[in-house]
């Protein structure tokens, strides 16, 4: 079946999509928020928890909505797949109805700002099976597939525009989430991390996997992003890349130029320079143009979002 929307995705459109930042992050380091296995989404468990995730996405919400540009809100869903919510003590019922919260959530929040010149989507964050930085508890497409399926089927029930398996790690698994998503009919998008030399976890050159899961696919995800590193750590492969690159739809970048196991390592953020984020997200956007989602990933917050907004949207509010 062919994904279906009734909305205009960022790939579709002529407009700049800012998202938030680090979500994970900003309510640790920032907030002192315990969030046991990194886990943003068992904040949905009662009133205050879903007020502080509110409050998480309003200044990113109301940038977007100063600077004119449209708001991909990404759900706090990114640990929310069996295995890690079995850690927690989630039945699977308690995960279905948290994946639904989590979306209904930002449902009301998009009614709340959204704009005419600012349009608002919701995307359903589906995070690896195993850590976000290694490469582990690997599946096969098929397996990949039918374990990440109940998750989307969720997601695409609550009313979510779209699906965006972030921090992928391996070719097989981003494959699986692309296809449940495709057989829900939810348009998915794919967004591979890499390290320091801009190969996945897995070892695989990024041109490599884009184009493995295509093939693999039908050239089923939406388009492709960049999440959790920092643009030195890719700006080389974009240069040097082929047709490829024209997939890549999105940039959500770490503050921090620390390697992943650095990172991993660390006990304080490293929130970097803002500035010079925003001016690479610049150097970025100049060559790649048809880039549509602008956002951050560890490390980053309102400060880092807002200097890329100012420096790369027309019409942005510091």
């Amino acid at each position: 079946m062919t994904p279906e929307t009734s909305q205009v995705l960022p790939h579709q459109s002529e407009r700049l999509f800012l998202t938030d930042g680090g979500l994970e992050t900003s309510l640790v380091f920032l907030d002192g928020e315990d969030l046991p296995l990194f886990a943003a989404f068992t904040l949905l468990r009662n009133s205050a928890g879903r007020e502080k995730l509110k409050d998480y996405f309003r200044p990113y919400a109301d940038l977007a909505v100063r600077s004119r540009s449209g708001f991909l809100l990404e759900s706090a869903t990114w640990r929310a797949n069996p295995d890690w919510a079995a850690e927690l003590g989630y039945s699977d019922v308690a995960l279905d109805a948290a994946n639904r919260e989590a979306i209904e959530m930002l449902r009301e929040l998009a009614d709340e700002y959204k704009t005419a010149e600012s349009p608002f989507l919701i995307s359903g964050c589906i995070g690896p099976r195993g850590d976000g930085y290694v490469v582990d508890k690997l599946m096969s497409v098929d397996e990949a597939r039918r374990y990440h399926a109940r998750q989307v089927e969720v997601f695409a029930d609550a009313g979510a525009d779209m699906v965006t398996g972030l921090t992928m790690t391996n070719v097989e698994e981003a494959t699986g989430i692309a296809l449940a998503a495709i057989e829900t009919c939810i348009p998915p998008v794919i967004s591979f991390t890499v390290e320091t030399d801009g190969h996945l976890p897995s070892g695989m050159p990024l041109g490599d996997a884009i184009q493995a899961v295509d093939a693999a696919t039908g050239n089923g995800p939406a388009y492709y992003m960049i999440n959790c590193a920092h643009p030195t750590h890719f700006a080389q492969v974009l240069e040097a890349g082929g047709d490829w690159v024209k997939r890549i739809g999105g940039i959500r970048a770490n503050a921090s130029t620390l390697s992943h196991a650095e990172l991993d390592a660390c006990e304080e953020l490293d929130i970097g320079d803002p500035q010079d984020l925003a001016a690479r997200y610049r150097t970025i956007l100049d060559a790649m143009p048809w880039v549509r989602v602008v956002g951050g990933c560890c490390g980053t917050d309102h400060r880092h979002i807002s200097a890329i907004s100012h420096t790369c949207c027309q019409g942005a509010a510091a």
